[in-house]
Formats: C-alpha cells, structure tokens, sequence
C-alpha cells in the first residue's frame, strides 16, 4: 500500500512538475522573441496582448483576470476536475510571462526569425502542458464550450476562428498588418510543433487497397515488408459484388513501398494512402505509453 501511495505522489508531482516547466517554455518564446517583435499571439494572450499595448496592462495578469468567467463557467458545465489542471497550466504561464518581461530581453530583433523561433518554443512549451492533459485555459476553453453546444463543428476550427479574429483586430486597431502575418506564421509553427510533441515524429499512414488480386499483394506486403495485414470484407454498391479490402498500418517512409508493391501486382488496383498519428501494438508504440 505504501509503495502504491509513493508511486501515485510521485506521478503527480512529475505531472506538475512537466505542466510548470511546458509554461515556463512557453513564456520564454513569448516574452524573448514574439511579444518584443510585436509578433501577436491568438487566444486569450492576444487579446491580453492588445489590452497591454493600448493600456500598458500587465499581460499575464490581465490574462488570468480574462480566464476567470470562462473557468468559471466552464467548472459549472464540465465539473472541478476538468479544469484544476487546467488553472493550474494557466496561472503559472500567465505568471512567468509577467515575471519573463523584468528582464526585458530580445533574443532578435528580427520578426521573421522571432515568430519561427518563438513559434517552436512556445508550442514546444503549449505541446508539454497538453501531453500531461492540462490546457492554457482561454480558446480551449470556449472551443469546449462552442461544442458542447454545436458538436458538429471541428474544435480546431474553432480555435482556428477565434485566434484569426484576435489577430485581424490586432492589425486593425494598431494598423500593424506586417504583425498579423508574421502572427500567422508563429501560430502555423506553434500548431506543427504541438502535433509533433503530441504525436511524435514517426507519423504513420493506414493503407486501403482494393483489389482483385488482393491475396498476391497482401503476401507481398507480409512477406517483403513484414507488416501485418487486416481482410476487410465489403461490397461494391454499383455491381453489388464481393470485395476484399486490405486495411494495412506502415511507418510513412514505407508509404512507397506499399505503392510500387501493389503497382506490381495488381495496376488496377485502388489505393487509398491517409495519415495516421497514434498507432499502438505489434510494430509501433505500446499501448501502454498512453497512461
């Protein structure tokens, strides 16, 4: 039982500890290179961001005071534990990025360079938070919310939205049209660099084949490329004929292979080649790394 208990105090000390350091990371992208190159950030921060440019309001706190109504709500419709590691990951970003502009530096004073640069480290930093299930709070939030009401909307769409209106406003109000651009850019970087955080390098592709021949090309694929294949059985909705798909799982640098294998054998065959960002089992990650 004690070992049980130490374990578990552990694990969430690591996990607060991670969500801490993905906000100071964050914070260090923001506050050395976007926030001195006028580089404007969606969410909440940009619009925090405004408010400080207009007023000379601190951004952090004027984040943490923009949050309240939304963690507020959003304990009333999803519960306390949905957003405790939430605040947590919000009030310590928003604190470091207020403790990060004392020193006032800029690592350059190049805006192009700032929000590729900036870009990676802070969604390196929002990448951290998101694997140990916490969030920023602010977009995320709403986006929950929007859902909750219209489900059928896309929740990156929705952050998507919202952060290009923060951004249009940005340049309207200051008529800095050069820092909606360059805000695009280092939002572009951070999204890639959150997936890649996420969901790794390895991306892998699902492989559909249908084919006539589909015997000769599934013992192609598991005897040339040792990867397991699915026969998924279906029907042509025109002919109303029998088919055999192949459903097949490939690292995407074999992606290739599956095509020159299948041109082979069968070149009349339908292939349909998509991406895949979490794969566990035989041959990829243990399913248990999702604990």
């Amino acid at each position: 039982m004690s070992k049980i208990k130490n374990s578990a105090v552990y694990s969430a000390a690591l996990k607060y500890f991670l969500i801490a350091l993905g906000a100071l990371i964050y914070a260090a992208g923001f506050d050395f290179l976007l926030y001195p190159n006028d580089v404007v950030s969606g969410g909440v921060t940009g619009i925090a961001m405004i408010l400080n440019k207009l007023a000379g309001l601190p951004i952090g706190i004027m984040t943490i005071v923009i949050n309240i109504p939304l963690f507020f709500v959003a304990w009333r419709k999803f519960g306390l534990k949905f957003i405790i590691d939430s605040l947590l990951g919000m009030v310590l970003s928003s604190v470091f990025v207020d403790l990060l502009t004392i020193p006032r530096i800029a690592l350059t004073d190049d805006p192009l360079l700032a929000c590729i640069i900036g870009g990676v480290i802070k969604g390196f930093g929002f990448g951290v938070i998101y694997w140990e299930g916490a969030t920023t709070g602010g977009s995320d939030i709403l986006a929950k919310l929007v859902r909750s009401r219209r489900p059928y909307i896309n929740f990156g769409t929705i952050i998507l939205v919202m952060d290009a209106v923060i951004i249009i406003a940005f340049a309207v109000i200051f008529k800095n049209y050069e820092a909606a651009m360059y805000g695009v850019i280092a939002m572009f970087v951070t999204t890639k660099v959150v997936d890649l955080v996420l969901y790794g390098i390895n991306t892998c592709n699902v492989c559909y084949i249908v084919s006539s021949r589909s015997k000769e090309v599934a013992k192609e694929i598991t005897v040339t490329m040792h990867r397991g294949v699915t026969i998924l059985h279906g029907e042509g909705a025109y002919t109303g004929a029998e088919k055999q798909v192949l459903m097949c799982v490939v690292r995407r640098s074999q992606s290739v292979e599956i095509r020159r294998i299948v041109k082979n054998a069968d070149p009349d065959a339908f292939l349909i080649v998509t991406d895949a960002k979490n794969v566990f089992g035989r041959g990829f990650g243990d399913i248990t790394d999702l604990s």
